[in-house]
């Protein structure tokens, strides 16, 4: 793929890029190496210092940047304004929360005692340069998300963004160095996905994290368990939105529409397969179905627009074979099914119904406005459902009843439980998956401490 800026609007090119070549590489390499070294020395209140002042930044930026993510990937301006401010959220966080997160601890004083230790300290110290591969989606908020954390354990990051988002990518490293880091802390690497291998095994990287495809975090896993680097991996979902017959159905149909078409349905935690308990399933689905329809498809820019096209026209391909196949298996269209007339690479928002375990879209993840919707005959089953898939990443289930909440907590195979909500992301939380969505965690304390040395300071008697 060419390291690009193709609108998805109109299919038009308006920017490309020559990869670095292995010298630019190998410059980059020994700065982040450097770095890293004096870097790892500054105290918490320097890293905060620089981080709020990089937070400052993104939020004057704001407005020419959401420009930037809508023209690079399609999403809805008003979208994009809204990661960048969630963004300058998550950074001010860590910027106050990291010293505190990653204090040493002292364990019990009968523990101390029974090891023959005067005193014992568990300590977190930074690895070193950590690569970090991420994708077009949410061109800024996956960034940042391991940027915050890694740079105030006192990290330094390198950054391969995907090639459709080359001008939020260079835009990332210059916001950081407007900020005041030295410039080996943050280095963004503009490389096709076939130098990564290579990077990856370079001993001056010592760890990784990628958010993306399956096929992309086995590669990645395969070289960093090969080379024994630490990995997180944040990759596909298919989560399921379950409504049971306590819940606020008009309220659960509202929410169900925004959970699938935000960011143009193209979010590993949106809710994409929709469960429905048989005795409010036709109410649900009535009321769903209307939401998608009146949801306005058009141009990203305008502040109106509900739903932009997709990032790629290789991404359009792939929904429709996936809508293709269910249809031809027996699958009910309610709404959408179809690409609409016009330029750019669009898709109606789109509810299938029949869906079975033989259907490709069963299985894999539908990454656009389409949604599948099951009947469920009792909560068993619902789980049944909700659980037959590769993926566990998040999960939404609405409900009153509290039974049902703490059978749910139980069985759900997945990182996250949301009721009567939609999923989504803080930095105050731990995020990530299990099954095919990956390992590991971001965000929160467990997502500082991914990328630290956790070390027991031992002292004699």
């Amino acid at each position: 793929m060419p390291i690009a800026t193709v609108n998805p609007a109109n299919g038009e090119t308006l920017k490309t890029y020559e990869a670095m070549d292995e010298q630019e590489i190998e410059r980059r390499l020994q700065l982040a190496e450097a770095t890293f070294r004096t870097y790892r020395t500054t105290t918490f209140d320097e890293r905060a210092r620089l981080l709020h002042r990089a937070a400052d930044l993104l939020e004057e930026d704001q407005q020419d940047i959401a420009r930037v993510m809508t023209t690079e990937m399609g999403k809805p301006v008003q979208q994009a304004r809204a990661e960048a401010a969630k963004c300058a959220k998550a950074m001010r966080w860590y910027a106050d929360h990291a010293e505190e997160l990653l204090a040493d601890e002292e364990p019990s004083a009968s523990d101390v005692k029974d090891s023959g230790a005067s005193h014992v300290r568990v300590r977190y110290r930074p690895l070193g340069p950590v690569l970090a591969v991420m994708p077009w989606n949410f061109p800024l908020w996956q960034v940042i998300r391991f940027a915050a954390p890694a740079l105030m354990a006192g990290n330094v990051g390198l950054l391969k963004h995907a090639s459709n988002v080359p001008q939020t990518a260079l835009y990332l490293e210059d916001l950081f160095h407007r900020a005041g880091f030295t410039e080996g802390t943050f280095q963004t690497l503009l490389i096709g996905s076939g130098a990564v291998d290579e990077i990856l095994r370079d001993e001056r990287v010592k760890a990784a994290t990628l958010t993306g495809s399956e096929p992309a975090g086995r590669a990645v896993a395969s070289t960093a368990g090969e080379m024994i680097k630490k990995t997180v991996l944040e990759l596909g979902g298919s989560d399921p939105f379950v409504v049971m017959p306590s819940a606020d159905i008009d309220r659960a149909a509202k929410v169900a529409v925004t959970a699938r078409v935000q960011n143009n349905g193209q979010s590993c935690i949106a809710a994409k397969r929709f469960i429905v308990h048989t005795d409010v399933y036709d109410a649900f689905a009535e009321r769903f179905t209307a939401g998608m329809k009146a949801l306005k498809v058009g141009d990203p820019m305008a502040d109106d627009t509900e739903v932009g096209p997709l990032a790629s026209e290789q991404g359009l391909r792939d929904l429709e074979e996936l809508v293709d196949d269910a249809v031809r298996s027996g699958a009910q269209v309610l709404c959408g099914g179809e690409r609409p007339d016009g330029p750019g690479w669009y898709y109606t928002p789109s509810i299938l119904a029949g869906v079975t375990r033989e259907m490709r879209i069963h299985r894999e993840e539908a990454f656009g406005p389409v949604a599948t919707l099951y009947r469920a005959a009792d909560l068993d089953e619902a789980v049944l459902i909700a659980n037959d898939s590769p993926f566990g990443l998040s999960s939404n289930v609405w409900t009153r009843d509290e039974a049902e909440v703490d059978r749910f907590v139980r069985d759900l195979e997945a990182g996250g439980v949301f009721f009567n909500g939609m999923t989504a992301s803080h930095p105050a939380f731990p995020f990530g998956g299990v099954k095919r969505s990956g390992y590991g965690r971001e965000l929160s304390g467990h997502g500082i401490r991914e990328f630290c040395n956790i070390t027991t300071v031992w002292h004699g008697a």
